[in-house]
């Protein structure tokens, strides 16, 4: 049987963020909380998905960036875009994890299903 813990979920999300506090952290350890919790936690299964597949993306979207700022400039317009939504999003789904609500996490990519 599996137990409700939003705290959890909240956390999960906003570890996200580690990315920019500390440069790395922000696909670890979501990972880490996913693999060891997804059959104890109500939703982390489907959410720990919809984390690890957007820290993916986000981490597919900036190594595209860097040859298109080489190349035409417009990268650093993409990274800007990329960095705003990996910091946005996480917040977003904390809260809206908190109050039990759906997340989304857009331009996600399935990688993880």
């Amino acid at each position: 049987m599996k137990r409700t813990d939003n705290q959890l979920l909240v956390i999960t999300h906003l570890s996200q963020l580690l990315t920019h506090l500390t440069g790395f952290g922000g696909l670890i350890v979501p990972l880490i909380i996913w693999i060891t919790q997804k059959d104890t936690v109500e939703q982390m299964d489907e959410q720990g998905k919809a984390i690890l597949n957007f820290q993916i993306s986000i981490i597919l979207y900036s190594i595209i960036s860097i040859p298109l700022i080489l190349l035409f400039g417009l990268g650093f317009i993409l990274l800007g875009l990329v960095a705003i939504l990996a910091l946005v999003m996480p917040i977003i789904n904390a809260i809206n994890a908190s109050n039990g609500k759906q997340i989304n996490y857009p331009l996600s990519i399935n990688f993880i299903s």
